[in-house]
Parts: structure tokens; C-alpha cells; sequence
């Protein structure tokens, strides 16, 4: 569990006066000076023991330090990208990850089986020059389940999920779990964590008119978020909780439309302590998916994925998460098209944001340049990459992603 801290709603006005200061889970160190510290012997013994009585680092500190010895700066950032592999052409994921990313999105869907995912996924981290890598899809139910072959179970919609007994939702949280696993996924990006009110399904375009959103309480919906999160990651697959602040009350898709808006959301918002609830309730280290609408009760001038209000002092100050906060699709979704890649990549992560997702790899190398320059030229941002190179590794680390 990634919580720490006060929880909502007693804390959101404080959280909303610390949102311009900088991430709490962001120490002054650089990168460098992290691998650097965590390479010098502490005795000497140590520099004198013979090679044959080296161990591997046995601390997470340890394995992070060592990895980021052997990264040079664009290969540190370009860990911060999870690249889209699209499933009609898994032979393309082969020069993906060959670039160094930190990871690949399966976007499509396909009816093969594990078995044959795994060739592929395996082959994959076998070429990845550095860590192992990020292996995701959204595999939620009904409209949205992108693996459909002989291994993997048709799965009912959200709203059908959040009607089973609690064990059972854990029994097929752990289901699709063991499925994934077996062909090399270990993120699920999902499950739903926006609640969606009786009475408005119809015109919750991204969430309710499709039944993505597991009931129309945060009560419910916490409960059935931190099953289905807690049977995922009994089987080393990492859940991650969308869209936040939530997505379950607005009227626009923000894949398709340029300008969404939540007029109504704030801090104390039963959007936004539905994923408090969840995140106290799973025993799972999940990520969390920010969404790409406007809330100008938070933030009116940014996008939620964009602001560092929303990320940094509601999320993570706010709700004391100081996990991996990765970005809804930052390359095709209409909603960010008015901004040049680079600086949406750019953007993100200053505002205390990790991964950044593109379901097209195309525009990934820019975006790393962008990412790199911006950091050269000023050392404020600089800390903040280093933070998030940090966190992810940090969680590949508690993965089995590092050595």
C-alpha cells in the first residue's frame, strides 16, 4: 500500500495551499549523486575483499543504485515511457524496446492465446538494454477487455463485476491475475475507480454509458476497486486505479473531445475520496491513472494530468500517495492535441507525475528530448525527474524488475 500521511477529506484545503511547493516524495539529491552514494564501500574491507566474495546489492537502495550507474541521463528518462505496441503487429515491439523504454502497452485487441503473448513478452525483456520492463493492457470487463483468446475468460462488464459477493470478486480479480501473468502482462491498467451517481449512466460518456464504473457509491466502489486490485497483485500483477479525480461525472470522452470538464469536482469530492478509500482498503501497491479533464474547482487552468495542484497536492499530499502516478494517453487522445508532445511529457512530470503512457510509440523519442533538455536547462525540474526515475524503479525493484 503506497498511502502515508492524513487522508480526505480533513486535509483537501490544506492540500490545495501546498499544491505549487514541491513533491514531497522528492529529496534534493540528483540521480547521479543517488547511484553514486549508494556505489561508494563503506569500509575498507570492502574495497579490498576479493571479487569472488561480491554479492548482488541486497538492499532496494542498493539494486536502484546500481541500476542508475550503468543508465546515462536520456537512458534514466526514457525509463519513465510506457510505449504503445499495437497487438496486429507484436514484431514491432522488438525496436520498442531495443530504444530503452520503461515499458509497453499491448492496445488493440486479440484472441491469442498466453502461450503465444509470452513468446512475445518474453522476448521483449530478454532485449530490453536495461531494466526489465513494464508490461501493460487494459483487461477490464465488457466493452474494454483487449485479450479475448482460449486462456483468458470473457469477462462480464464493471457494473456486472460489482454485483458478486466479495470473495468472488477477489476469485476473479485473481483470475484475470494468473491469466495475465502467464503472458508476460504484470500492470493491468485497471480497475475503474470512478463512481458514476444512479440516474446519470447515460450521459457519462467514457464511463457509465459503457458500464465501467463498478457501482454508483464510493462505498461500493472502493470495496470492489481494492478486490479486484488485491487479486490482481496476488499474481504479480501491479493494478492501477483510473481516472482520478474521477471521470464519473462527466459528459465528454476525453479520448475524443478536445475540452472536458468537471465543474463540480473538488478536493473533499466523493470522486476523489473514493480512491483514498480504495488505496486504505488494497493490500496492492497499485498505480494510479490521472485523468486528462479539466476540474476548475482544483485546478481551472490545467488539465488534471498537467496539474500539479491535482498530482502533487491533491494526490500526493492530499491522499499521501507517494506511488507511481502514470498519465491517461499522452499522444492520441483529442484532449492534449493542442499540445506539442515534448512539452505534454514535459508537463506531466513537473507536475509530479511518473510514467508517461503513449499508445503510439511514434512521438516517445521527442517527448524523451524534450524531457532531457528541459532538465539541462533547469534544476528544479531536474529534481523532479530524478524523483520519478527514483519511483519507478523503486516499484520495478518490488517487481523482480531489477535484477
Amino acid at each position: 500500500m503506497r498511502i502515508r500521511g492524513p487522508l480526505l477529506p480533513a486535509v483537501a484545503a490544506a492540500a490545495l495551499s501546498v499544491a505549487l511547493t514541491a513533491c514531497g516524495s522528492t529529496d534534493t539529491r540528483t540521480v547521479s549523486a543517488t547511484a553514486s552514494a549508494a556505489s561508494e564501500p563503506s569500509s575498507p574491507a570492502e574495497t579490498t575483499a576479493p571479487a569472488s566474495s561480491s554479492a548482488a546489492p541486497s538492499t532496494p537502495q542498493d539494486r536502484i543504485g546500481a541500476v542508475l550507474q550503468e543508465l546515462d541521463r536520456r537512458e534514466q528518462v526514457a525509463q519513465l515511457f510506457v510505449a504503445g505496441v499495437p497487438l496486429d503487429d507484436l514484431d514491432s515491439g522488438r525496436d520498442v524496446v531495443r530504444d530503452g523504454v520503461g515499458g509497453v502497452f499491448l492496445h488493440g485487441r486479440t484472441t491469442a492465446s498466453a502461450e503465444d503473448l509470452a513468446a512475445h513478452t518474453s522476448e521483449w525483456q530478454e532485449a530490453a538494454p536495461g531494466p526489465g520492463l513494464w508490461v501493460a493492457a487494459d483487461q477490464e470487463g465488457g466493452l474494454v477487455q483487449t485479450f479475448k483468446g482460449p486462456d483468458f475468460e470473457l469477462l462480464p462488464t464493471a457494473l456486472e463485476q460489482g454485483r458478486l459477493p466479495d470473495a468472488e470478486l477477489r476469485a476473479l480479480g485473481e483470475r484475470m491475475g494468473a491469466a495475465m501473468s502467464a503472458a508476460g502482462l504484470n500492470v493491468n491498467l485497471a480497475p475503474v475507480a470512478d463512481v458514476v451517481p444512479a440516474g446519470s449512466e447515460e450521459g457519462n460518456e467514457p464511463i457509465g454509458a459503457v458500464d465501467r464504473q463498478y457501482g454508483s457509491t464510493g462505498a461500493d466502489v472502493a470495496a470492489d476497486v481494492a478486490a479486484i486490485a488485491d487479486g490482481l497483485a496476488a499474481h504479480g500483477v501491479v493494478p492501477t486505479l483510473k481516472h482520478f479525480p474521477g471521470l464519473g461525472r462527466v459528459q465528454g470522452n476525453t479520448d475524443t473531445r478536445a475540452s472536458v470538464v468537471d465543474p463540480g469536482v473538488g478536493a473533499a469530492d466523493e470522486q476523489v475520496t473514493t480512491y483514498s478509500d480504495a488505496l486504505a482498503r488494497t493490500s496492492a501497491e497499485p498505480f494510479v491513472m490521472m485523468s486528462s479533464a479539466v476540474y476548475p474547482l482544483i485546478d481551472p487552468e490545467n488539465q488534471a494530468a498537467f496539474s500539479r495542484p491535482v498530482v502533487t497536492g491533491l494526490l500526493r499530499e492530499g491522499l499521501g500517495f507517494d506511488g507511481v502516478v502514470i498519465s491517461d494517453d499522452l499522444a492520441n487522445a483529442d484532449a492534449v492535441e493542442g499540445v506539442p508532445p515534448g512539452e505534454r511529457a514535459v508537463r506531466f512530470l513537473e507536475a509530479g507525475g511518473t510514467l508517461v503512457l503513449t499508445v503510439d510509440g511514434g512521438p516517445v523519442p521527442e517527448m524523451i528530448d524534450a524531457v532531457v533538455a528541459r532538465a539541462e536547462q533547469d534544476p528544479a525540474f531536474a529534481e523532479l525527474v530524478d524523483g520519478a526515475v527514483r519511483t519507478t524503479l523503486a516499484a520495478k525493484d518490488r517487481a523482480g524488475l531489477l535484477g
